[in-house]
């Protein structure tokens, strides 16, 4: 593991998911998950986020699209507070579950409206 990697990614990752969630995870990880989790930590976190080429709120608005497309709701819901946290505003989730729409059709787009009313209800911002 690059030490340094991992702490950036550390970093970036309880920036975006909240430290108290990030920090639930690893607690939770046992010795069956948690070599998955320092990889995903280090490299998605601290190599895919852990440069300037791309700020987080776009990076989080491109997270956002992509799940979508694959409908993985769980990770969906996770990743809109992430965004939210990221600077992403109401206007702009909507704009971008639009676009999930247009490409990836539109039930997929009703199951992220879904989610993200759940999360901006839990959040403050309805």
């Amino acid at each position: 593991m690059d030490k340094e990697r991992f702490e950036t990614g550390l970093a970036q990752r309880k920036a975006t998911l909240g430290a108290e969630y990030v920090e639930q995870v690893l607690g939770n990880a046992d010795d069956f998950t948690r070599p998955f989790q320092e990889m995903m930590t280090e490299w998605c976190w601290g190599f895919g986020w852990g440069d300037d080429c791309i700020d987080p709120k776009t990076r989080s608005m491109m997270n956002l699209s992509m799940i979508g497309a694959l409908g993985k709701m769980h990770e969906w819901e996770l990743h809109c507070r992430g965004a939210i946290n990221n600077g992403v505003t109401r206007e702009e989730l909507r704009a971008i579950i639009h676009v999930i729409g247009i490409y990836c059709g539109v039930p997929q787009s009703l199951e992220c409206f879904r989610a993200a009313k759940k999360v901006m209800g839990e959040m403050g911002m309805e």
